[in-house]
Parts: structure tokens; sequence; C-alpha cells
């Protein structure tokens, strides 16, 4: 197997974490970039051996709107920066996948800008999908062209043009040449061009054997993408929306029902999914718990089941994050690394311990999935010979679950033994446990001071409920959580025209988008 398969990978948006002006004013390089070698040991501390960073490139403001593919954002330093951050992870032993937008670029990309000059007379004309010169955008123009979600301020590819597809793909080599990267994270992959993609998978393989793909797909069959010919990889936003909802609504069906599908449909056995809780477009795990004291279930679930673990800069401290008023800002903050580490936080020492864990068990990457025991509240598994359980109710229980012989628990210390082929397992309120065989394998410390207080409410439950936050609203008032899907898909055409002409294709887009989740982080991505 390569070395994806088992690495914990740990996400920072570098235009957030380094705090970078909004705005790129294109003037001399500061060196923020260094800011993050400090980031690198705590990452390899918690047990994290990749790296996902992006996006880097030169772009006018929140860095998906590329302004040029071959240099680091001037507001982050110097392409010398990015060499010498991803040679200090290759001598801590981490590997590192950078963003790839290939999908779209901003509108001070230098096609774009010869299109504005020279219009139907630009060299360039064809590089972007559906240029128009009898139509308009939002920017007075006087031409129109196809975007990513209706945004003028990201302008559409044309990736069956020859030499678009030649210069993003040398500008993919020139980034393995320059910075030795490992992996890309590709932007927007649900609406990529396949032709592109297994253009892309050939390349990199000729660059690197073990160079990994990894695609941001929100819904559909995720299988489409993840082949021996496109991609390694995609992003697993239906788990990702079954771990947090399965906890706040009491149902590990949820989970249990999705993981099931995607095994079926040989993802998670043959090919694992990039696995995660929150992200830069998603608000924070710790806001998104109603009961924050799930974030322990939630977090053993998500190094446990089949998958690619992540965990997103400033997470693994519990600190919040919600989109304000359609901003991702504050879910992309500056953070102080030495500040954060100060203290004793049982979030943080909740995600080492996991992350050890992950290291020294193989049977999490490769072991066979089975489940064991399945109610609203309570849910076991194994992977392999290892056994996890974990409780969502608000009351300590016992779960008999097959087994035979002493187990140990990885997280407490404490020590089972099975009765007639039955573990009896007693579960803490919100709790939960990875159990290893005590007669073999990797051996963990008894009694196990994880620390006094996990399961003490003014200790875990200090930061306000989603609940209590005023929910995103349309402008008739009615908050999307409430719109049905028809609703939420008028919301964003409104959306949409307001931004700019809506053409059959962008109406084509909605229409096809019947996907609860998908629609309502689009509504909510509009600024």
């Amino acid at each position: 197997m390569a070395w994806y398969d088992e690495t914990c990978f740990y996400h920072i948006y570098p235009l957030g974490l380094c705090g970078a002006p909004a705005v790129n004013s294109y003037g001399e390089p500061v060196h923020r970039l260094k800011k993050l070698i400090p980031w690198v040991d705590h990452i390899r501390e918690i047990g994290c051996g990749g790296l996902y960073i992006g996006p880097l490139f030169e772009s006018v403001g929140h860095g998906y709107e590329t302004t040029d593919y071959r240099k680091l954002d001037s507001r982050l330093g110097t392409n010398e920066d990015l060499k010498d951050l991803v040679a200090y992870c290759h001598q801590k032993g981490i590997r590192v996948i950078l963003d790839g937008v290939f999908n779209h670029t901003g509108r001070d990309f230098f096609a774009f800008k010869d299109i504005r000059t020279y219009r139907e007379n630009s060299r360039y004309r064809d590089w972007y999908r559906g240029v128009n010169f009898w139509g308009n955008n939002s920017f007075g123009d006087g031409f129109s062209y196809e975007t990513w979600g209706g945004y003028d301020l990201l302008a559409k590819l044309n990736l069956q043009n020859p030499e678009v597809r030649d210069y993003l793909l040398d500008s993919v080599r020139f980034w393995i040449r320059e910075f030795d990267i490992d992996g890309l994270r590709l932007d927007a992959a649900d609406v990529l061009d396949f032709d592109f993609m297994r253009s892309l998978r050939s390349v990199t393989e000729e660059c690197k054997p073990d160079f990994w793909l990894m695609g941001e797909v929100i819904h559909g069959d995720y299988s489409r993408w993840v082949n021996e010919r496109t991609l390694h990889s995609v992003t697993n936003y239906h788990l990702h929306k079954a771990l947090y909802s399965a906890h706040n609504d009491h149902n590990y069906f949820e989970i249990a029902h999705t993981v099931k599908r995607q095994m079926d449909m040989g993802l998670g056995r043959d090919v694992r999914l990039y696995s995660f809780v929150d992200n830069h477009d998603v608000e924070r795990i710790f806001t998104k718990l109603s009961d924050k004291r799930h974030y322990l279930p939630v977090h053993i679930l998500l190094y446990t089941l089949p998958g690619i673990p992540s965990i997103y800069y400033g997470s693994e401290f519990g600190i919040e994050g919600r989109k304000e008023w359609g901003s991702d800002a504050s879910l992309r903050p500056e953070l102080d690394l030495a500040a954060l580490q100060a203290g004793d936080n049982p979030c943080l020492r909740l995600i080492t311990r996991l992350g050890a864990i992950h290291q020294q068990e193989p049977a999490l990457w490769y072991g066979e999935y089975r489940e064991l025991k399945l109610t609203t509240g309570q849910y076991a598994f194994a992977r392999g010979d290892r056994i996890i359980t974990v409780n969502n109710e608000n009351a300590a229980v016992r779960l008999d679950v097959p087994g035979s012989g002493d187990y140990i628990g990885a997280l407490s210390g404490r020590r089972i033994h099975s009765d007639g082929g039955i573990l009896h397992i007693e579960l803490e309120p919100a709790g939960g446990e990875i159990w290893i065989p005590a007669d073999g394998g990797q051996q963990y410390e008894e009694n196990f001071d994880f620390g006094a207080g996990w399961n003490d409410s003014a200790q875990i439950q200090a930061a306000p409920r989603v609940s209590d936050e005023t929910p995103h609203r349309a402008a008739s008032g009615t908050p999307y959580e409430e719109m049905t899907i028809e609703e939420l898909q008028a919301e964003i055409l409104a959306k949409l025209a307001s931004n700019g002409p809506v053409t059959d294709r962008m109406k084509k887009e909605v229409a096809e988008n019947v996907y609860r989740d998908s629609l309502l982080n689009w509504v909510k991505s509009f600024r």
C-alpha cells in the first residue's frame, strides 16, 4: 500500500493562519510563510505525517482566484520560502500536498487580462469557457464568460483546450521539480474535466510514482472520480455530515449507513477517502456540536473508521468558528501556536493520543471493517482484531459485543476480559474507546490519565452551542435550514443573478443539485 493510506493529515489555510491581508497589493514579498516552521514540529507531535496546505500561489484575495501559478503569493513570501518549508517538512518525516486550482483563474491572470485588453483579437479568447462578446459581467467588461459558483471573480478555464492543459500540467511539473511536493488536492474536482484529470494522473506518476491526487467532491457517486486513471481519493463530505449530525441527533444509524454504503461501493475497503470533521469551508466541529463532549466520540470515529483522517488547523485545540454574514473569515483565523499550547487542553490531549494510536495500529489502516453493535445511542465495530465502541447518550451504558480474551483500552488503559465469547464494556456518557488485544501488538499504559474533567460541562461545554446562534437567513427572514430543496435552489439563483447574468448552464447546475447539504453550503457561501 502507499504512504497516504497510512497517514493522518493536517490541513492549513496559510493566508489565514499567517495573518495575510485580505487583498493582495502585489507589493514586495512579506515572508509570512516562515511562521509555519514551528507548526511543522507541532504537526509531528500530534501524530500527523502529512500536511495539506493551500492555496499558496499568487492571487488577488482568498487564494482561489489565481494570478500566477508559478509564484508563491507575495503576501506569504517567495518561492524560496516554500522550498524551505517543504524541505523542513520532509526532514521531519511529513509529506506535503498543495492546492491545485485548475477549474478557474482570477481576473488578474495573464490570459484573462489579455482578453480584457484585446477582446475578440486576443489569442487567449479560447482559454476560457463561454466567452461571449455580446454579453457583459458585473465588472462591466463588455463580455461574459462561464464562472465557478456564479462568481465573476472566478473565470472558468477551458480544460479541453490543449494549450490550457499543457500550461497547467507544466505548472505541476514545475511544482514537483522546484518544491518536491508529494501530492495535490484538486479544488472543485467535482466540476473538473475528466480528460484533464486523467492527463494529470499520468504526468504526476511519471514525475513521482507515489504522488497522491485527492479531489474536492461534495456530493455524488465518489467512485466516478476515484479509480486507477483519475484520482486516488476524494473528500468524504458524506461522512463529514454524518459524523456531527449523528451525534447532534443521537442517531448512529446515519454513520453506520454511510459507511456501509461506501464499503459496498469499494470505497473504504479498496480505496480510502479523505475523512474530516471540519475544514476551511465549513464551520468548526466544536461549533457544530450541540453537546461539546461529543468531540471525543466524533474524533474516535474519525481516526478509526475506514479512511484517511485529517485535522484542520486549530481544531485540535477545540477552537470555535462559524460562518458570519456569509463570510469564511472566522473559519480561517490567524493563530498564535505558543498561546494555544499554553496550559492543559483536553482536546489537544485527545488528538495527540489518537494520533499516536493511529501510527501504532496498522489495523486502523488496513483492518477489515465489521459492524458489531448498532443502536441510536451506541455503535461498535471492528477493524481487524481491534474493537471500537462509542456512546452518544448522556448516561453511562454497558455494551455487550462479541470478543474473546483480554483487551486493553488504548485511551484509558482499562482492561476487560471476555465472558463466554462476550465482552461487557462500560462506556461513560458521551464516551468511547479503542480496544486492543492485550496478548499482542502495541502495549498501552494502564491508568493513562487522559485528563480529569473531560465530562465536566463547565470545562467542555463553555463555548456557545450552534443552536443558540442566529441561523443563516434569506432576505425574507426564513432560515436556510428550514427551506425546502426547491426554495434553496431559488435562493441560489437569486444570489447568482445579483452577481451577474445567469446562464443556462448555471441554471442546469442548480437544478441538478438536489443534495440538501450541498445546497446549504452553496447558499451560505455567497458574500
